[in-house]
């Protein structure tokens, strides 16, 4: 019988991290109608938070849907630059011990060419 190894260090979900992704919204809303582009948007950053990310907890900065919203409700931009950032619940009496934080990432109309995931270091304060 061989030797038992050492277990890993279980799931890295329970980590702080912060992560840089290009998400296609021009996939993700074909086939919507017009006026349920934009809220779809929303719904489909979500979820793809949520898978990425691992938690349930997703909040959308401001920003990010202004951005969204920005060339009205069926003008929503192919492709968005979002960082999500996976953070500590303050809120003692919350469900979810972690949650995401998905901002917007400014990019230069057709700069999206060879951006990859990137990893952010985030400052301890």
């Amino acid at each position: 019988m061989p030797p038992h190894r050492e277990k890993k260090g279980g799931s890295t979900m329970g980590e702080v991290v912060t992560r840089e992704y290009t998400i296609n919204m021009h996939k993700r809303l074909h086939g919507i109608g017009f006026k349920y582009r934009a809220p779809r948007a929303v719904k489909e950053i979500k979820k793809f938070a949520e898978k990425q990310m691992g938690t349930k907890d997703v909040r959308i900065d401001t920003r990010l849907n202004k951005a969204i919203w920005a060339q009205g409700v069926r003008g929503v931009p192919f492709r968005m630059r979002i960082r999500l950032a996976r953070l500590r619940n303050e809120d003692e009496d919350s469900v979810h011990k972690l949650y995401t934080l998905v901002t917007h990432v400014l990019i230069v109309k057709g700069g999206f060419k060879g951006l990859q995931t990137e990893n952010v270091e985030t400052s301890t304060e």
